[in-house]
Order: C-alpha cells, then structure tokens, then sequence
C-alpha cells in the first residue's frame, strides 16, 4: 500500500496547477518577438538596411509567431513535450544564426535568407503557445477566459522580463540581446516540457479554485507593477549593478509565488479525496445527450436557431408565444415521428411531412473541424476582427523603436519594456472581464473585443498628433488593447467551435497577425516613414551612406490615423459578432447565470 506521502506527491505532479503554473513561465518565452523593437536596430544598422527592409524583417517576424499549422498538427500527432521540444530547437537555430551574422562570425546572407532565418526562430512561439494553451483549456475547461488570459498575458510580459535579465548582464555589446533572446527559451522549456499534458483537470475541481485564481490573478498583479516600477527607477535615476541584480532576484521569486497553489492543493489541502473532488463536463451538457431521440424541445429549437426567419424576434410578444407555442407542438410531432417511424410514414402519406431543414455539420458550440469553420460566417468575422485590430497593435510594436527615435527617446527598451506590462494587463484583464461578461450577465464574449478595439483606436491618435507624453499613454492604450485580444479570441473560438481541433482553429486565426502586420507595417507604415525620410534628407546635407532616419510626429502622423480608422471597423465587425451569437452565449452560460 502506497504511502500517504507518496500519494501526495503523485498528487502534486498530477496537479492542474502544477501543468498551468509551468506552462506560466514556458510562456514568459514565448513573446520573445515583442523584443523585435529592441534588437531590429541593431541589426538594421549591422546590415545596412532601410526601414523598408527592416520592415520585411518584421513581417517574416510576424509570419513565424502565426503560422502554427506544423504545431496544431504536430499536438495532435505527438506528446505536447514533442512539440515544445522542436520549438525551442527552432528558436535557437534561426535567432542562434541571427547572432552570428550580426556579429561577424557567419557571412551575411542576403535579405530573403534573412527572412528565413527570423521566420524560423519566431516560429518557436508558435509550440509554446499550442502546447500550452491545448493543456490550458483542457485541464480548466469551464475558466477558459482566466486560463487563456492568464497564460497569453505572460507571452506579453516575457519581453519586459528578458529585458531586466538583459539589464544585469550589462553586456556592452548590443549583439548580445539576440544571443539571449536565441538560447533563454530552451534554457527554460527543455526542463518543464515534460509537465506540459492534459491531466485530466475536469476532474480536479475543488472550492479552493476561486482562491487559487484570485491568488495567481495578485501574482500578476504584482509582477506588472513590479516590472514597471523597476523599469521606471532604472530609467530615472542611475543605479549600481548591485541594485539592479537584487531587482532582479526578487523578479525570480515572484515568478515562483504561483508554484504554492499546487502545493498547498496537494500537501496541504484537506480536499484531496476524490469525494471532494467534483467532474465538470469538457463541454456544456444538453439534455438528452446518451439519446438522441430523447431531446426535449428546447434544445431541438435551440438547434433550429440558426434557420428561424429574421422577422420571428420583432413579432409581439403574443404573437411570438403563440408561434414558439405552435412550433413547439410540431416537434414534439417530430420526436414522436422520430420514436415511431411508422407514424412518420402515413403522416407524410396524408398530409406531407414537415420540412426540417437538414443538419449540414455542427451548430455554434459544438465541435468543428478546420474545414467546417472555414464556411461559417462568424469564423471570419473573428478572422477580420482580428486583423484590423491586432494587426493594427502589432505595427506599433514592431516600429516602436523608430517611433520613439522619431520623437527624440534615446532608450528605446523602455517603451518595449513598458508596451510588454501593459499588454500582459491586457490580456490577464480582457480575459478576466471577458469571463464577468459572459459569467454574470451571459452576453458574447466579442463585446470585450469591441471595447479593446475602440481603447486602440484612442492610443493610435495619441500617438499620430505626438503630444507631450503621448508615447506613454498610447503605449499603454495599444498595450491594454491589443493584449485583450490575445485573452478573447482564443476563449471566444473555443466556445464557438469546440476543443476538439482548438489547436488548428486556434493557428489559422492567428494568421490575421501576419496579414495584418505586412499590410500595416510592410506596406503602410514603412512606406510613409521612408517618403517622410527622403523628404527631410533632401532638405539638410545628407552623406548617402547613412541610414536614412526621420524625426518629428509627422514620421507616423498618417500611419497612426489609418490605423486608428482600421480599429474603429473592427470594433464594427465584433459588434456584429456579438449580435449573430447572442443565442450560443445564452445557452452556454444563461443555466449557469440562472
């Protein structure tokens, strides 16, 4: 018989929030690519290049954080360890050669190979992020809004971490950062991908949930202000290399507050026997699902929503009774026709059967295949959502380095640092709020999104007009905005379109990242940054071999607006999303709510 100790040690690996604490900090790796605006200087003035190429740099970025196919498909295939496991070897193969080039010790290559070579390093995140969200949403199926919030905002903030590291190194070399930036995420991944799997969390319910939740939500908390206070003293005031390692050291032990939830849970919790453990279902019970035939109205009229005319919900509300009271009576015809086919057969004889429109897949809130989803309007409404909207925010944090140079900031990894706090407060409390929204009120999940959407809107014009201070409080409106996105739209397509392919459905809505970052930052924002660029050349004296740099407002004063125009169709779009899914949002949550 197994000691009590070793069955709480069992307990403890087994533990949900030991897999979600680890994927906690696997994900601190995986926004590796917001530090793109700290390195992308170096490399531009290493290589040469003009800000139409450092652009194209940019897009391959944003092309290897988006394009998950191989690790959707890759976590269906192999052990989520598998798959984290080829992603730390990418990263440090592409950003590893990255390194090389730019410090002289591998022959530069030409543009395109470079693009390869970025493209293949940030596609790293792409298996982190799989990885751990498919564990994620899994193990926490009925908090996916938290889950999701929670794991998406720690990508956000991995940049403003790696920074302060970056900061004790206190390495001369500028070079260095893309060494750090190729080999800390297999440092961190290779010892804790064996962690990383589904563990069966529907089954690990406990009373202390609520608490372990608010307990880690304070960790966050805490670790955003932290990070933010640290970076503003360093910034301020000269500080000792001492001091700045302590700042450091408390960094760590905050990032490991979060492993006493599965310890307390585990070795100290009185809850530890499966009679106070309760099952929560990985998706939403209907009635009538071990039969089919045995389904009760309200769900047959819950399926036939989607085929109910437009002008039903305008009727009075008399009239609508009577018409739901008589479309009631015909399908419990159904069922009984259904039940006793013989009935179906002279009733058709006598008077002609009714007509039901044939099920041609699955319905909102079910599961859906890749291919399925590809048909439904709401899939895409999520895709241009997305789009317009991250899109948007990508380009301020691929270019917030020129855009901070162009108004006459000389460190520029303050405002990298501080658009990773506030977007990991974007999405720890889009998912957060996301969660009230459809707990408490049962309303779609999207209006969250149109709210991001129009704060994003508000920081582009901050940053077009170039006021006073108008680089810290558009960093913070696009950080809270674009990090909001990251916690909604991966809770939102899983309660659209099910768990049981979120990891495909999931990569391909992030592919509106990179369509979005080469329209806005590779064709939009580049454009105008050169033309304004040469336009200022031409007027000073100008030694062709410099890099050309321009200064003022009036570098992104156009981009800014159109990107801001770009965010208000946005919040349009999910409006409209919200307005198409109010009945799932009902059904999914209203029993809850009620």
């Amino acid at each position: 018989m197994a000691s009590p100790t070793r069955e709480k040690f069992v307990s403890f690996i087994n533990n949900r929030w030991l897999v979600f604490v680890a994927a906690m900090w696997i994900q601190s790796c995986a926004g590796i690519g917001y530090l793109f605006g700290s390195i992308s200087p170096v490399i531009k003035s290493s290589l040469n290049y003009n800000q139409k190429e450092l652009a194209r740099l940019g897009v391959a970025k944003d092309l290897g954080d988006s394009v998950g196919f191989i690790a959707g498909y890759l976590s269906e295939m192999l052990p989520l360890w598998a798959a984290l496991l080829v992603g730390a070897v990418q990263n440090l193969v592409g950003y590893g050669w990255v390194w090389l080039i730019v410090t002289g010790r591998a022959p530069i290559l030409p543009l395109w190979a470079m693009c390869i070579l970025i493209f293949v390093g940030n596609n790293g995140e792409t298996y982190f992020n799989t990885a751990s969200l498919v564990s994620g949403v899994q193990n926490f199926p009925k908090s996916r809004g938290p889950v999701v919030g929670i794991l998406k905002g720690f990508a956000g903030l991995g940049g403003a971490m790696l920074s302060q590291i970056y900061t004790v190194i206190n390495s001369p070399d500028p070079a260095s950062l893309i060494f750090m930036v190729a080999v800390a995420p297999a440092v961190v991944v290779i010892p804790l991908m064996f962690f990383i799997r589904p563990v069966g969390g529907h089954r690990q319910i406990r009373p202390t949930d609520g608490f372990s939740f608010t307990f880690i939500y304070g960790v966050c908390i805490l670790l955003a202000v932290y990070l933010m206070a640290v970076m503003l003293i360093e910034d301020l005031v000269v500080v000792s290399l001492n001091v700045v390692t302590a700042f450091t050291v408390v960094l760590f032990f905050i990032l490991l507050a979060p492993v006493l939830v599965p310890i307390m849970t585990s070795f100290f919790s009185d809850s530890n026997g499966p009679a106070d453990m309760v099952e929560e279902p990985l998706v939403p019970k209907r009635e009538g699902d071990q039969d089919p035939r045995l389904r009760t109205p309200d769900l047959i009229l819950s399926e036939v929503e989607d085929e109910k005319p437009r002008d039903v919900d305008l009727l009075p509300a008399s009239e609508r009774h009577k018409r739901i009271a008589h479309l009631q009576a015909q399908l419990m015809q159904l069922i009984l026709f259904d039940l006793y086919p013989p009935l179906n057969a002279m009733q058709a004889a006598a008077e002609g059967a009714v007509r039901v429109k044939g099920r041609r897949g699955p319905h909102r809130g079910e599961d859906f295949t890749l291919m399925q989803a590809l048909v439904k309007a709401d899939f895409w409404l999520i895709f241009f959502s997305l789009l317009l909207g991250g899109g948007s925010g990508l380009t301020v944090i691929d270019n917030l380095g020129q855009m901070s140079q162009s108004l006459g900031y000389d460190n520029t990894h303050v405002f990298v640092s501080m658009i990773s706090i506030w977007n990991f407060l974007g999405r720890i409390s889009g998912g957060y709020f996301s969660e009230l929204v459809v707990r408490d009120y049962a309303y779609p999940r999207p209006v969250a999104m149109a709210v991001a959407q129009i704060v994003m809107a508000v920081g582009h014009v901050c940053f077009a007009f170039g006021w006073p201070g108008a680089m810290y409080i558009g960093t913070l409106l696009i950080g809270l905005g674009y990090g909001a996105h990251w916690a909604i739209v991966p809770a939102t397509a899983s309660e659209l379109f099910g768990l049981k392919k979120f990891g495909a459905l999931y990569n391909f809505l992030t592919l509106a990242l990179p369509v979005g970052s080469f329209v806005f930052s590779g064709m939009i924002a580049s454009s105008i940054y050169d033309m304004e660029a040469e336009r200022q050349a031409h007027g000073s004296v100008f030694n062709p071999d410099d890099v050309l740099k321009c200064e003022g407002s009036i570098c992104y004063f156009l981009t800014s607006l159109i990107m801001s125009g770009f965010c208000i169709v946005a919040c349009i779009l999910s409006m409209i999303l919200v307005r198409r899914t109010k009945s799932v949002y009902t059904q999914l949550y209203g029993k809850t709510r009620a």
